[in-house]
């Protein structure tokens, strides 16, 4: 199997999914583009985009396909054509992953998209630990994330699997045994 040139990463918050994402750039020095990094910066600013985008953090939603859209293009576009890249979080809605898609086609550029699959109950337990360790401010809103990722997830998973690009990883293993899924899963291993 040829190692696809862009990989995307996704799965219910608390999956895992950005830490597997910053594994797999620390094995291989390929860069990676988390969405979450970049809405928490520009949620730091003050300016109209910025106190929007933290008023959707705090109540835990998923921001708007266009925007995410924009940060995807803008990465993407800056990105040499053989160079590998690693995407944490851009594909979460049925719009992004039209776009994932066309844009993949029209860049002659592999993907494919690892889903960090854990249950409910896993996803309750994780955020509960990291809410009390980071504080961070979306961890608090776990429900309504969960019912983000049936609304829109979901449906936007179906959209890859129906292109033959969605790769499903069990999450619920120890850390380094899921890096291994994902090494073979894009022919690292």
């Amino acid at each position: 199997m040829e190692t696809p040139k862009t990989i995307f990463f996704l799965g219910k918050p608390g999956s895992g999914k950005g830490t597997q994402a910053k594994q797999l750039a620390a094995r291989t020095g390929w860069p990676m583009f988390g969405s979450g990094d970049q809405f928490r910066a520009i949620a730091e600013e003050d300016t109209p985009a910025g106190r929007r985008t933290r008023l959707e953090i705090d109540q835990g939603l998923l921001s708007p396909p266009w925007f995410v859209e924009y940060l995807y293009l803008k990465t993407l576009f800056t990105i040499p054509h053989d160079q590998p890249v690693i995407f944490d979080g851009f594909n979460r809605k049925i719009e992004e992953a039209n776009l994932i898609i066309a844009a993949a086609e029209l860049l002659d550029r592999s993907f494919v998209v690892l889903n960090i699959d854990v249950s409910n109950n896993e996803v309750h337990r994780r955020l509960d630990n990291r809410k009390n360790e980071s504080g961070r401010a979306d961890d608090h809103f776990v429900q309504v994330r969960l019912e983000e990722y049936a609304r829109y997830t979901e449906k936007a998973l179906e959209v890859f699997r129906n292109a033959g690009a969605c790769i499903d990883i069990d999450g619920e293993r120890p850390p380094e045994e899921v890096a291994e899924d994902v090494a073979r899963a894009i022919g690292l291993a």
